[in-house]
């Protein structure tokens, strides 16, 4: 009985991994197909801006002084630049972007100058970065469930996970952030373990990489330290003491840029958490935050339209689906592995979700709850895992629980491919830059076409749009209140303004004797009076 039993549990998990397989080559196709096609939106922008070393204060003076300018001009503001060097882009950081941290620009740069330039090679990285994320979240399955099988099913879950692409292919350190949270909670437990002084000095590294990678991860090494003091039953045990010492010198490596963003506050850096939630938005918020790991068509809360009234019931379905989740790695687990998932779900997740409902402010977004989502998918593999595979469980469970897993995939699956066809994304505010396509297709054909703005309008709007036009689109970017000295030879003058100027919509129309006909919400052709 017993050799039969293992001959089964050889072949099924045989399959298994050929299945598991598959879905890392399709989650590796989706992480690069159309890298390029998507939208370079407005954080990316500034990314690129990071990445070339020069602050918005030296792009606008240069920028905006009434001359002609060709794409390249705008564009040597996205890409390194051989007179600035890494200092330089610390320096800008530092000045303007203190929030961001330096670790994912400063790699991205050199990644950038040994791969080119595009937006392909630029948001590539991102992508490679992702694929690392694979061998840390089996390992982390094999530290912390000590099952192999249960990482190669949270290996093929988040392979096509929508949430995972979606960041896999943008230019910001998210991707880097998974991994840098997979890298330092593998180190933490593999510490925790041994108990060793290597292992908790490369605990106190992954700490130290982590922190420079994004703010938030404070909110993670904070959760770690609750979980070892609650292990350890908050005793002064070795452990907890080496876990003291490793926090205290991974911190202490930060405190210099603690001192940074203390003193360089960039308050309109978040401004967009101003804006008023009610309860039932900010429900809705976080129901899309957690439903989108699995299933995940670019509808947005904010979106009108009915057809995001048909994904309530599959939200729903997911959302019973995590909870029970939850509660099943809770029920069957040790302490040591409950709390661990617990902890990295509420790590991000709870401050947030407290801050949310309390303030009724949009505080929360799928970025910054990656940690929460990965706690999450840890507890699911471990469910789907448990139900497929065990013995006590009755066949027709398994049957049951396996066509619950397929439909999963399916569904992340086919939020991928619908993904990977579209030009813009829930996460890049299509509200906000749905019509830059249109623009640029109208912008585009004309002849010899010239784009007039101003320095309020550079960046992003401007960089955003240079991305989609034709290098025979010519600009002129002024001052603030500054007119342009507009020329002969352009078959069309277009007016782009993001940001209103009703100085310079009301100068160009008196002073050329000048008619602004608006063809899309933030552009106007220009055309001469009758």
């Amino acid at each position: 009985m017993k050799k039969q039993f293992s001959q089964k549990w050889t072949i099924s998990k045989y399959w298994l991994r050929s299945l598991i397989t598959i879905l890392l080559v399709i989650g590796v196709f989706f992480r690069f197909v159309n890298i390029d096609k998507k939208l370079y939106w407005g954080d990316e922008v500034f990314s690129s801006l990071r990445i070339s070393g020069y602050t918005q204060s030296e792009m606008r003076k240069q920028l905006s002084n009434g001359r002609l300018l060709g794409i390249e001009d705008l564009h040597k503001y996205q890409y390194p630049n051989p007179e600035k060097n890494a200092i330089a882009t610390i320096k800008g950081v530092i000045v303007e972007d203190s929030q961001i941290l330096p670790l994912y620009i400063l790699i991205t740069q050199f990644w950038v100058k040994c791969f080119g330039d595009s937006v392909a090679a630029i948001r590539s990285f991102s992508a490679f970065i992702s694929l690392l994320a694979f061998p840390c979240l089996y390992w982390l399955c094999q530290e912390l469930f000590e099952s192999s099988l249960v990482g190669w099913i949270a290996i093929g879950l988040i392979a096509v996970s929508p949430i995972h692409i979606v960041y896999a292919q943008e230019a910001r350190a998210y991707s880097l952030s998974i991994v840098a949270i997979l890298i330092s909670s593998v180190a933490l437990l593999r510490a925790m373990r041994l108990k060793t002084n290597v292992s908790w000095c490369i605990y106190a590294a992954t700490l130290s990489i982590g922190f420079y990678t994004h703010l938030f991860f404070t909110l993670v090494a904070f959760a770690q330290g609750i979980y070892v003091l609650a292990i350890e039953r908050f005793r002064l045990s070795k452990t907890s003491i080496y876990y003291l010492l490793s926090s205290l010198v991974g911190f202490i490596s930060f405190v210099p840029w603690i001192w940074i963003i203390i003193t360089n506050p960039q308050p309109e850096a978040v401004t967009w958490t101003n804006i008023k939630q009610t309860v039932f938005m900010s429900f809705a918020r976080w129901a899309g935050i957690f439903s989108r790991a699995f299933i995940d068509l670019g509808i947005s809360p904010n979106e009108p339209g009915k057809f995001k009234f048909v994904l309530i019931p599959f939200i729903l379905i997911l959302l019973a689906l995590i909870s029970y989740s939850i509660y099943v790695v809770c029920r069957r687990t040790s302490k040591k592995v409950w709390l661990f998932v617990l902890t990295l779900i509420g790590s991000v997740g709870l401050p947030l979700l407290i801050t949310d409902f309390v303030f009724f402010k949009r505080y929360a977004t799928s970025r910054y709850t990656l940690p929460s989502v990965l706690g999450i998918q840890l507890a699911v593999a471990y469910l789907f895992t448990t139900k497929i595979t065990s013995i006590s469980i009755k066949a027709w469970q398994k049957k049951f629980w396996s066509i619950v897993a397929f439909m999963v995939i399916m569904g992340e699956v086919v939020s991928c491919l619908v993904h990977s066809q579209s030009q813009i994304w829930w996460n890049q505010f299509p509200e906000k830059y749905q019509e830059y396509p249109k623009m640029a297709h109208i912008i585009n054909q004309g002849k010899q076409p010239l784009l007039i703005s101003d320095e309020d309008n550079i960046i992003p709007p401007l960089q955003v749009l240079s991305n989609l036009i034709d290098p025979k689109v010519q600009f002129q970017i002024v001052g603030k209140n500054q007119l342009p000295e507009i020329t002969n030879g352009f078959s069309d003058i277009f007016l782009f303004l993001f940001e209103p100027s009703d100085f310079l919509k009301a100068g160009i129309e008196k002073v050329y004797n000048s008619k602004l006909q608006q063809v899309s919400t933030f552009l106007w052709k220009i055309t001469k009076a009758n």
